[in-house]
């Protein structure tokens, strides 16, 4: 072969060989700066989310679901946790404030978390005051802004339907208390299996490939302006950290959350971000690039650019995962003996 066509292909070997090593150390960067990603064994997996004491099971996973889609659980028969965690719709509800019992909006405008990969918080809710799923999964059911279902009633009325406590014993065993901890606790099983794995995942797992160049330059920019400093971890994002270290949140005035005792704010994941607008614990920004810049003022103290914030942008979009396929659940029937809806 003549030496001329020979050139090119060793140009575009040595072009492979340039991306190839740049790819490399982005991910050993990504790495350093504590970015962990989900296991791409399912064994693996489980070692993360499963809990000995209370292992996942298929009859656990299918109850749990169902339990999850269920209207009855709350007082008016009308809402579930799937309504404010939709998932079908990134896993929350698409509204600025959550919307509960007789169509009232959280009284301290608090938007509505994803319930997808939650399983890896550290903390739940916005404050963090519950420490995993199962206890997390108790709070909304009673909740008179929410389902403002007493634990008493959930409890009668999953009792009062025999195929749920057919249910409860096959997935638990003859010797099962159907208490309300119970049903929460299933609803958390279920919940647990809501893992989302995206590209980004595939690439910190070894595939440097996974990523485009413009992901690549995104995730780059991402680290090195410091968004990972508190939105890291395999959650990216989950852990309880101080807010407004630098300036003060434009939209501070919507609502009066201001975190826990210690003014600590629950971080939200970066998962499924392109999903689960609007955004901040107020739900008062729509649009990523604001969020992200409005993020760079008053967390990191810096100014990103419009450039800047259309990088990281094109990067969190590589982290909308693959979601578990869901078939919707056929409810069982209530008996003579449910509880009737009320409305009050």
């Amino acid at each position: 072969m003549h030496l001329s066509k020979l050139i090119p292909i060793a140009l575009l070997a040595s072009s492979f060989t340039a991306v190839s090593v740049q790819a490399d150390d982005l991910l050993q960067k990504a790495k350093n700066a504590g970015l962990t990603p989900i296991p791409a064994s399912k064994s693996e997996l489980l070692k993360l989310i499963d809990d000995p004491k209370d292992p996942i099971t298929a009859a656990k996973v299918e109850l749990g679901k169902k339990l999850f889609f269920d209207p009855r659980l709350s007082r008016s028969g009308l809402i579930s946790c799937n309504t404010c965690h939709n998932l079908a719709m990134g896993g929350d509800d698409g509204v600025p404030a959550a919307i509960g019992h007789k169509w009232v909006a959280n009284p301290h405008h608090l938007n509505s978390p994803t319930v997808y990969n939650s399983v890896f918080f550290t903390a739940q809710f916005w404050d963090g005051r519950s420490p995993h799923l199962s206890d997390q999964a108790q709070g909304p059911m009673q909740a008179v802004p929410e389902m403002a279902a007493p634990a008493n009633l959930v409890k009668e009325r999953i009792l009062s339907i025999p195929e749920y406590i057919s249910e409860f014993k096959s997935a638990y065993g003859n010797d099962v208390e159907i208490d309300f901890p119970k049903i929460a606790d299933t609803i958390a099983t279920f919940e647990k299996t809501l893992v989302t794995p995206s590209r980004f995942d595939d690439f910190l797992n070894g595939d440097t490939t996974a990523l485009t160049d413009a992901e690549k330059t995104g995730l780059n920019t991402y680290i090195d302006k410091g968004c990972s400093s508190c939105h890291t971890g395999i959650a990216i994002g989950g852990t309880m950290q101080p807010f407004e270290i630098a300036a003060k949140y434009k939209f501070a005035h919507i609502g009066d959350f201001t975190g826990d005792d210690k003014g600590m704010v629950k971080t939200p994941t970066l998962r499924n971000i392109t999903e689960t607008a609007p955004y901040y614990h107020n739900g008062a920004i729509w649009t990523l690039e604001e969020a992200i810049k409005e993020m760079g003022s008053i967390q990191l103290g810096i100014q990103i650019t419009d450039k800047e914030a259309a990088e990281i942008k094109t990067f969190l979009a590589a982290l909308k995962g693959r979601k578990p396929v869901l078939t919707y659940p056929q409810l069982p029937e209530e008996s003579d003996n449910t509880p009737r809806p009320t409305f009050d």
